[in-house]
């Protein structure tokens, strides 16, 4: 799991979204402040566990004597009706902090129980499930590790920790090669480079350069079987745009290195899970 540093402030900042000036009027007004409760966070839903220190750190927030016991811990597979984990503590900060928990868990634990679906799919393949930069803003490292969870990997973070030479850029810069060899003479040398190609012709211009992979966009199996065979090992192949549960095996088969998939994070089904007190 990222460090606390990193989804402790997301986390507060979803706590104040919900509760606002007034705090929790419905909780508050019906519930003693002294009255205590226990809890289980429960699987709907069979599906991988994701995202779960940055949901209990809800309650621990709002009660940092809270119990916990985890059952089923990240990267976990969880049964449907399966316990994830028991809390004991104040009844207040249980059902506070019930609704931001429950999102971020049933959010991420969709994200890596959709990439273990794909991961599973390509077995026995040469290929990689990824993830993109199409992340909820604000939830990107949150997000990602869900997707490593999935037994998926990760491409760049962001814009600063890699080179992506899409359309638009070579559109702009005049043609692959000048926006390669610039980019090469402004980078330092432990700085990736990644181009996107559409067609074979502008694979064979990549070719006579400089780059350590290329994204093979929306190119059919039959396609991405010939690049595979002209790239020859040369760089890292990565096959891109309609990935689904039904079109990744064949995808995969073509012999390329990874598939990057962005709907992994930015639409895949939430995870059904609740709070039973």
């Amino acid at each position: 799991m990222p460090s606390p540093l990193i989804y402790e402030p997301i986390v507060r900042a979803a706590l104040l979204e919900d509760l606002g000036r007034a705090g929790d009027l419905t909780t508050d007004s019906i519930v003693p402040a002294d009255a205590t409760a226990t809890a289980r966070i429960v699987a709907r839903k069979e599906g991988r566990v994701a995202g779960l220190e940055a949901a209990l750190s809800a309650f621990r927030i709002l009660d940092p004597a809270m119990a916990i016991a985890v059952e089923a811990p990240d990267g976990h597979d969880v049964a449907a009706g399966g316990t994830i984990a028991t809390l004991r503590g104040t009844a207040r900060a249980l059902l506070t902090g019930e609704r931001t928990a429950l999102n971020l868990l049933g959010k991420l634990s969709g994200i890596a129980t959709s990439t273990r679906a794909l991961v599973r799919a390509v077995e026995g393949t040469n290929a990689r499930i990824v993830c993109t930069r199409k992340t909820t803003p604000g939830l990107r490292a949150l997000e990602k590790h869900a997707v490593r969870l999935g037994g998926g990997a990760n491409h760049r973070f962001g814009l600063d920790d890699a080179v992506l030479i899409k359309d638009n850029h070579i559109a702009i810069a005049g043609g692959i090669r000048p926006a390669v060899e610039r980019a090469r003479t402004a980078i330092g040398h432990m700085v990736k480079v990644e181009v996107e190609v559409d067609t074979l012709d502008q694979l064979q211009e990549l070719l006579d350069l400089r780059v350590d992979a290329v994204l093979l966009d929306n190119m059919d199996p039959p396609t991405l079987a010939r690049a595979v065979a002209l790239v020859d090992g040369r760089m890292v192949t990565e096959a891109s745009g309609n990935v689904t549960l039904a079109t990744v095996r064949p995808i995969a088969e073509a012999g390329v290195d990874m598939i990057s998939v962005g709907w992994i994070t930015h639409s895949a089904p939430n995870l059904d899970i609740g709070l039973d007190v």
